[in-house]
């Protein structure tokens, strides 16, 4: 545990976090991928390349300093994580890794006159305190996913059972169990953990479940990636009765259980746990506003889905925002979503619940148009890693 003296050591790091965390997390990654080969498959190499793996952990790390005496604080941050790490199967065994890394990048980085023995005594007991806090949380959802029906625990063999195309960039992967049993059910937004071998390495990706679950399948809806290895292998080289493993379902965006308006926003490939969500939501009676931003028709994928749960039911409102719509296109409003575009779909009710998914830019703009129409923050739901204030940056 953490004497007072430890935890004020921690926080004098914050300032030194916020300026330099990106520094000290790629340090951290050099160090622990290079030396330890057997966790580089719990780790996205096109997020490596991209920088935003490191900016996650630099933003989950200082979060954890600033909040190391409250750590109620951190909100849905540590929730987050371990829905990740649950999705990966993250196991005890990995965190001393982690943990060693860690110390000699914040060493290495800050230099020995700053990390000093103290400092780093302090950190060795801070992420001891947060991994005995991850592994007992990840161990209760593992547990808790193999007891359930159709539930297991590590992976399991499945097959390609059906393969859609959905757009010019997205196609449906339907995934059933070679052994032939059930699967447990999911809540909608949530998604899987998926491995495969590719050129003798294993490959571990997250991608979420566009379809209620049956009992008998999973549904994946996968964009191409420019660069993508494991998007181009299953849009190109996985075929109806090929097999790979899944980790069981995952992740804390999930629709809540309510009566209020539902505001289902969306933007390319977030349109995935939109879709599952909608699914669970048609029947209620509560009104829906599903709106959906692509750059043209040719890369909307689910339109003429969507289209149908409207036709059927008037209780849902469909619109659709193209940034660059090809001749032809029809949709309800052109260029990056607006303030105005909302203004005109969303409820006039603002008591309502808005949940929304798409890149980063998308995500932040949508949480400020929220924002200015008067939706309650509480009730504005994304799916991020890190804290909630990145997107304000």
């Amino acid at each position: 545990m953490l004497t007072p003296e430890q935890t004020a050591l921690i926080k004098a790091t914050v300032p030194l976090l916020e300026s330099g965390g990106e520094a000290l997390t790629r340090h951290f990654y050099a160090l622990m991928l290079g030396e330890y080969p057997e966790v580089r498959v719990l780790f996205n190499q096109a997020h490596q390349a991209s920088g935003g793996q490191q900016r996650a952990l630099a933003n989950a790390v200082l979060m954890y300093a600033r909040h190391i005496d409250r750590l109620e604080a951190l909100g849905p941050l540590v929730g987050q994580i371990v829905n990740k790490h649950v999705s990966l199967q993250i196991l005890p065994e990995h965190y001393p890794i982690v943990g060693s890394c860690l110390l000699r990048a914040i060493r290495e980085v800050l230099g020995a006159e700053i990390a000093t023995d103290a400092v780093i005594d302090a950190w060795a007991v801070a992420y001891g305190q947060l991994a005995d806090i991850l592994i007992g949380a990840e161990e209760a959802a593992y547990v808790t996913n193999a007891s359930a029906e159709g539930g297991w625990r590590g992976a399991r063999e499945f097959r390609l059972s059906r393969k859609v195309v959905e757009s010019e960039e997205i196609v449906s992967l339907y995934l059933a169990p070679v052994d032939g049993g059930t699967v447990v059910d999911f809540q909608p937004g949530q998604y899987i953990g998926l491995c495969l071998l590719l050129d003798g390495e294993e490959q571990r990706r997250n991608y979420s479940l566009s379809a209620l679950s049956n009992g008998r399948e999973y549904r994946i809806s996968v964009k191409r990636e420019a660069g993508g290895k494991v998007s181009t292998y299953l849009h190109d080289h996985l075929h109806v009765g090929d097999s790979l493993e899944l980790f069981a379902p995952a992740g804390d965006f999930v629709l809540r259980e309510s009566n209020k308006p539902l505001v289902l926003i969306s933007a390319g490939v977030g349109i995935t746990p939109a879709l599952s969500m909608l699914e669970a939501a048609r029947d209620s009676g509560r009104a829906i506003h599903f709106i959906h931003c692509a750059r043209h028709a040719g890369v909307h994928a689910f339109r003429d889905w969507v289209e149908a749960q409207r036709s059927e039911r008037p209780h849902v409102r469909h619109y659709v925002c193209y940034s660059e719509p090809r001749a032809g296109d029809a949709g309800d409003g052109e260029g990056l979503l607006s303030v105005q575009h909302l203004e005109q779909w969303l409820p006039e009710q603002r008591d309502l619940d808005a949940y929304f998914l798409g890149p980063k830019p998308f995500m932040a703009q949508v949480k400020r148009h929220l924002q200015h129409l008067g939706v309650p923050a509480a009730q504005s739901h994304y799916e991020f890693f890190g804290p909630a204030s990145a997107l304000d940056s």
